[in-house]
């Protein structure tokens, strides 16, 4: 993964992150018995982004891979849970209407990490098989 992917990613994943938990923190904080389900999925969901921006940040790709996986997995559940049985979302999450309330970013945000996360996972395994280019896709 190039410099500036990483970088790029790892920016968004931490505003994103700021975001949600500044959020959750005020709702929790003045009005938690309002919705405790949303507002806890809400500071969950700034919980992870923030390891999946230290995750990348740090070159634990892994932990990445499989924090993503799970945020695309809550964006789609819980953004489909609110459209099916609203009355269990009194107030908005980071991810009710699959993140509509933050420009979309918490639905594609995730599956562009995966997909730059898998590609990168690829690139590292052909490398690792192939000497020739192991040293082009240490760069990487």
């Amino acid at each position: 993964m190039n410099a500036i992917v990483r970088i790029t990613l790892v920016a968004l994943y931490a505003i994103l992150g700021l975001a949600a938990a500044g959020r959750s923190v005020v709702q929790i904080t003045t009005k938690f018995s309002e919705a405790p389900l949303a507002y806890s999925i809400s500071f969950l969901s700034a919980v992870l982004y923030t390891v999946i921006a230290f995750a990348i940040w740090r070159g634990r790709y892994k932990l990445a891979l499989w924090g993503t996986a799970v945020e695309l997995t809550g964006v789609i559940v819980v953004g489909t849970l609110g459209y099916v049985e609203s009355s269990w979302w009194p107030d908005e999450t980071v991810w009710t209407g699959f993140g509509s309330a933050y420009g979309w970013v918490p639905l594609v945000l995730p599956i562009a990490a995966l997909v730059l996360l898998v590609v990168r996972r690829r690139t590292a395994a052909a490398a690792s098989s192939d000497p020739a280019s192991a040293s082009a896709a240490e760069k990487n």
